[in-house]
């Protein structure tokens, strides 16, 4: 076995050359047949592919016939993110409310919030024994990979796995959402046991509390957490259930709704999307250019020093040497992320807590001098500022979540927005998403 595999190895090596000279296509063909790579225009914008009413992100405003980039807003169901999140007020956590309303379209009365509550509580558990002959049989650092397992043989535990229809697609999705955060737990603690060689332990959730609570219980040895973990965990939960129609994630949910397929294999296809670095792993790779800054300053308060560092990284001589400073700039969002601007007073609160003001310091400073940096060696007209993925890391260190289950818990959340995406797509259209591309192969004659 081990020889085959080194000559499938090689193979593969010596295959690639000639991949890389027959799949090439020359950059000046795209602009030459109007082709937007990326489905998005040489500014940026994504081409238009579909309407929703789940969600709306807003960067720019038309002043005077021209289009001026403005704060972002994130719009749920007709409600700005900003107003659900203080609406619920320093106590409440909100995750299940605010998922009934991307899923069902309005703001749920108390007694539906109590009922879906409820609902998603009783659900929060798995088929008999999976956790034993499932999750932990092939246990893997990557646990999105593990999850997306996990999803497609809980399919083979539903008698009406294939039936597409609404009814039952939403059931399909409630339970899923209510599942999530034991298959992200459950499978880092099988890696932390075979792998890291760690003490294993499993807890139920309590189907009293939230999905971020659960979250911490699950985690935890002691299962202990405190009010503030419990709705700073939440806040990042809800402003990560969804983005808009036109994320990756999102995308791919509808493109795969739209071809008929189940929403077992919907959800595990989008998780695939997810999990790419591009995507759902961008705060991982923030935290690991905040562990390369530590060790190159040493004082968290001197800007100058934060300065001359960042100006390394952004010259492709420190760090990945890729020149990015990860967690600034967005692909919509130009003057401000609303999701960071929201999220930041609750990473304050969380850094006061657990001693960590002199960490959020260095944030708060990199915060500061990286758009101005980048907008001085990148000579952009667009505007950079930080995104939400450059607190939401630091977030998790500070509750001890693992960096192996940081896009897990993104999943956790944006399993909502997929699940609300797919309803809509299979209310309102019954056509296969299907783009078009243009061949530029060369037409050639046999021997």
């Amino acid at each position: 076995m081990e020889e085959m595999m080194k000559q499938m190895n090689d193979y593969a090596i010596q295959s690639e050359a000639v991949c890389r000279k027959n799949d090439f296509i020359a950059p000046c063909l795209y602009e030459e047949f109007g082709v937007n790579r990326g489905l998005r225009d040489e500014s940026g914008k994504g081409v238009l592919t579909g309407l929703t009413k789940i969600s709306r992100i807003v960067s720019s405003r038309i002043q005077n016939g021209e289009k001026v980039p403005c704060d972002g807003e994130l719009w749920y169901r007709g409600y700005r993110v900003e107003q659900l999140i203080g609406d619920l007020g320093q106590e409440q956590l909100g995750f299940e409310k605010i998922a009934y309303l991307l899923l069902m379209g309005e703001m749920p009365s108390e007694e539906e919030e109590e009922r879906f509550r409820k609902m998603i509580g009783s659900c929060r558990t798995l088929p008999t024994n999976f956790t034993r002959d499932v999750i932990m049989k092939a246990p893997s650092e990557d646990i999105m990979n593990s999850m997306t397992r996990s999803i497609l043989t809980l399919a083979s535990y539903d008698k009406k796995a294939k039936d597409i229809s609404v009814s039952n697609s939403i059931r399909q999705c409630i339970l899923l959402i209510s599942e999530f955060p034991l298959l992200a737990v459950y499978a880092y603690h099988a890696y932390n046991h075979y792998e890291k060689n760690e003490s294993m332990y499993i807890h139920n959730p309590d189907p009293s509390l939230s999905t971020a609570e659960n979250l911490l219980l699950m985690l935890r040895p002691d299962k202990k957490y405190t009010a503030v973990e419990a709705k700073v965990l939440d806040t990042a939960l809800i402003l990560h259930m969804e983005h808009g129609g036109g994320n990756n994630s999102t995308f791919t949910t509808r493109v795969v709704t739209s071809s008929g397929s189940d929403t077992y294999s919907t959800i595990a296809a989008a998780m695939s999307s997810l999990k790419g670095p591009k995507h759902g792993g961008a705060n991982i790779k923030v935290m690991d250019m905040m562990d390369n800054i530590r060790e190159h300053v040493k004082d968290y308060s001197d800007q100058e020093e934060i300065a001359a560092y960042l100006a390394k990284i952004l010259d492709k001589q420190a760090f990945d040497k890729k020149g990015l400073i990860y967690g600034m700039g967005h692909a919509v969002y130009t003057l401000s992320d609303p999701r960071e601007r929201v999220f930041k007073k609750y990473v304050e609160e969380l850094a006061e807590e657990k001693d960590r003001e002199r960490d959020l310091q260095l944030y708060e400073n990199i915060e500061i001098i990286a758009p101005k940096l980048i907008a001085e060696r990148r000579n952009t007209v667009k505007g950079v500022s930080p995104n939400v993925d450059f607190y939401s890391g630091f977030v998790y260190d500070m509750l001890g979540i693992p960096r192996e289950l940081y896009t897990a818990i993104f999943a956790v959340a944006r399993v909502v927005g997929w699940s609300a995406h797919r309803i809509e797509e299979l209310i309102c259209t019954d056509k296969i998403i299907r783009p078009a591309y243009m061949s530029v192969m060369e037409e050639k004659e046999t021997c």
